[in-house]
């Protein structure tokens, strides 16, 4: 099974990644790659290794625990595609809801002294798991494109410089389709 510690990389870079969901998105299948912008950045390769074991893990999982881990991705609209990147189901009703805001949660992840200007948001996230804290900057290129960079600090990995860039595939999220709650 995935323990929690494997998810929280994801769930972070979720968090970081989908905070630039403004009204001006479109919905549909997003890709979001994340890079180190600084390999002197100390523990700035973080996020990518622990992807990277995430997918090495998954991959050495029996074959129906994979499955069904997959299952439960899919079921909330993710996926890890086959060269490091993430794919993610944006629903018509994420893509309209307000951008990133104070004490908005995400996860394990809280936003605080959020500012927006133009196409651009910068703020503070406070994670509990892994505990964790930094700034971003989220910037809207377009309906179809955003750039999150941040500087986050943890006392088990330093602190890591990243960036993630989103960019829409195309409006049908095909098996990523979010499925509805069960009532």
């Amino acid at each position: 099974m995935c323990t929690p510690l494997l998810l929280a990389p994801l769930a972070l870079l979720l968090a970081l990644g989908c905070s630039a969901q403004a009204q001006t998105l479109q919905p549909g299948l997003w890709e979001f790659r994340h890079q180190s912008p600084s390999a002197q950045s100390p523990g700035g390769n973080a996020m990518a290794e622990r992807m990277a074991q995430m997918r090495e893990q998954l991959k050495n999982m029996p074959p129906e625990s994979r499955q069904l881990m997959e299952q439960q991705m899919a079921a909330k609209g993710v996926a890890l595609d086959g060269s490091g990147g993430l794919r993610v189901c944006i629903t018509p009703e994420q893509a309209q809801q307000a951008p990133i805001r104070e004490g908005q949660r995400e996860g394990q992840c809280t936003y605080s002294q959020v500012r927006h200007s133009g196409t651009t948001w910068k703020g503070h996230v406070l994670c509990q798991e892994p505990p964790s804290e930094g700034d971003f900057t989220t910037t809207l290129y377009s309906a179809e494109h955003f750039v999150t960079e941040a500087v986050v600090t943890s006392k088990e990995h330093g602190r890591m410089a990243m960036k993630t860039e989103a960019r829409r595939l195309g409006s049908d999220c095909g098996a990523l389709a979010k499925k509805p709650a069960a009532q």
